[in-house]
């Protein structure tokens, strides 16, 4: 049983982002200040990649630990109530990024997930995004 009503629990749950997220921006921090230049949530592309590097063909998700279930991170935990629920909408998120990274190599293009839990060390995520993007002045 939840301990907050049906009420706050929807507003709670209603005030989740889907774009613009502290990991996000972040991200998007450490891949300017390397000199990168990207394109935002391109909806012509499945899944809306959070950045897009059309030159390259490459594109990155910020992935929330908690919805799309970073196994072994400690924020991935399961919750206590309405547990079939969540296991089934946990279920379909983990499906439906698989069906977007195919979609993406399908296409051509190169995919990199950045975990929440990773988002808050600046330096691994410049040395990830380095590795992944070579230097930014290389097209």
């Amino acid at each position: 049983m939840d301990i907050i009503d049906k009420q706050a629990r929807s507003r709670m749950m209603g005030r989740i982002r889907g774009k613009d997220t502290k990991p996000e921006m972040a991200v998007r921090r450490v891949a300017h200040r390397l000199g990168f230049r990207f394109r935002l949530h391109r909806r012509d592309l499945p899944g809306s990649p959070d950045l897009v590097f059309p030159g390259r063909r490459k594109v990155v998700f910020v992935h929330g630990c908690y919805w799309h279930r970073h196994a072994g991170c400690r924020m991935a935990y399961d919750p206590k109530s309405n547990v079939e629920f969540w296991a089934k909408k946990f279920a379909s998120n983990v499906a439906r990024d698989e069906n977007v990274l195919a979609e993406l190599k399908g296409r051509g293009w190169d995919t990199m997930i950045i975990w929440e839990c990773e988002a808050k060390d600046p330096e691994l995520v410049a040395s990830r995004l380095s590795a992944y993007l070579g230097r930014a002045d290389d097209r």
